[in-house]
């Protein structure tokens, strides 16, 4: 049994109100005051002397955060761009790639609802149909999500898009296994790796894939416009900047692309990153919160949350009406758990309730008709706040009905 208390302190070095019980690092990770402090004081710089912040002092700070979240994550910094957020990472690839006609864009059906839209516009330009492969209810094991991917695969397959953890319910998806079988049929995959950074050990050289992209902003604690594009294998000419500034012409001047240059890039990233002026402080701002998870010890993170979503799980076992939708299994099973609600539930009246009355912050979502409830603990939550919840919900939600299933996750 965990302590009811915050075992490691962390509580003490966040911005989060003493009243505030905040279970969604999922959507949007509360900053540590190292990390607030770190922001600010780059803030201040570029507001006190923009020229000399932007052009003199900026460049090694880039590089020195380029190579400080490419260990973290596993990956060479030459190979990692950053970006504003994961849509805009993702807008870029999707909008750079010539996908050959007619053909078609696989996804998972359990994609976050932005992310289709924008494979959709994809489809509906190049002339390409876009279709979805089932994940299985409660799978037992990672190989019949991987399998039921690779019997979805077909000639006509193009590229293939899916979350490495599911937004709605934690559920992970073995994206090494379905990277290889893309690969070995020449089909482009590109995954979303939003929920994946800082909340389960990650290694992108380990990933086959053609593009991977990351949130920082999230289970990372970095500030708010920190994301990232990893460039996996050898597709990267491919890619077009939204913006064309000051690095159009650096690739194709430069013989070595992938060589760091004098702006805390190489020329083939500076290509990309640049769009102008622009507030880059969020990037320069991650080593902090790196070292903020390192203070603690990465893998003691990463165990203190899977720790804390194991409780939840017991603790709401309790609550009628309550429905696991995530496995309990460690390889199908983040940091994030999520709960089906009761399908009469008032899904978000149920969030103003909770935030109005109780001030606490979960996520409460309806996807494909199903309404569900997603907490998201992180190293500086307690036993005690998930217990605060319970109790709350128990009070909220309506009886148990003696027809209720057993289990239910994202439908088709």
């Amino acid at each position: 049994m965990m302590s009811a208390i915050d075992p490691n302190g962390a509580r003490d070095h966040m911005l989060l109100p003493p009243s505030v019980v905040y279970l969604n690092a999922g959507s949007f990770g509360p900053l540590p005051r190292t990390v607030y402090g770190a922001a600010m004081d780059l803030r201040r710089q570029l507001a006190e002397e923009p020229a000399d912040f932007l052009l003199r002092k900026a460049p090694s700070l880039l590089w020195r955060a380029r190579e400080d979240l490419a260990e973290f994550v596993g990956c060479a910094p030459h190979r990692l761009l950053f970006t504003a957020s994961v849509s805009a990472a993702v807008s870029l690839v999707a909008s750079s790639l010539s996908l050959a006609s007619p053909g078609e864009i696989l996804l998972s059906d359990q994609e976050y609802l932005t992310m289709r839209w924008c494979w959709e516009r994809v489809a509906e330009r190049s002339g390409l149909s876009l279709r979805t492969f089932s994940i299985p209810i409660m799978p037992s094991d990672p190989e019949e999500i991987a399998a039921a991917a690779v019997q979805a695969m077909g000639p006509h397959t193009r590229l293939i898009f899916f979350s490495h953890i599911v937004s709605a319910t934690g559920l992970i998806l073995p994206a090494q296994r379905i990277c290889e079988e893309a690969r070995r049929r020449e089909i482009i995959s590109v995954v979303d790796g939003a929920h994946a950074v800082a909340s389960i050990p990650l290694d992108l050289g380990d990933i086959p894939c053609d593009f991977y992209v990351g949130s920082c902003h999230k289970w990372l604690l970095a500030p708010s416009g920190a994301s990232f594009l990893y460039l996996g294998r050898e597709r990267e000419d491919r890619l077009q900047p939204l913006t064309i500034s000051w690095g159009h012409h650096s690739a194709q001047s430069e013989s070595i692309p992938d060589q760091r240059d004098p702006f805390g890039s190489t020329p083939r990233l500076r290509r990309i990153e640049c769009e102008g002026t622009r507030d880059i402080c969020p990037w320069l701002a991650v080593p902090e919160a790196i070292a903020f998870h390192r203070c603690f010890g990465t893998d003691g993170v990463i165990s203190q949350m899977r720790k804390l979503a194991d409780y939840a799980r017991a603790r709401f076992s309790d609550i009628p009406d309550l429905i696991p939708a995530t496995p309990a299994d460690q390889a199908l099973s983040s940091a994030m758990t999520a709960f089906s609600l009761p399908p009469e539930s008032r899904h978000t009246e149920l969030q103003r309730i909770l935030w109005d009355q109780f001030s606490i912050e979960v996520a409460v979502t309806e996807r494909h008709d199903r309404r569900f409830l997603r907490l998201s603990p992180h190293v500086y939550n307690s036993v005690s706040e998930i217990d605060f919840l319970a109790e709350r919900l128990s009070e909220i939600l309506p009886a148990k009905r003696p027809s209720a299933p057993t289990s239910i996750a994202l439908s088709p």
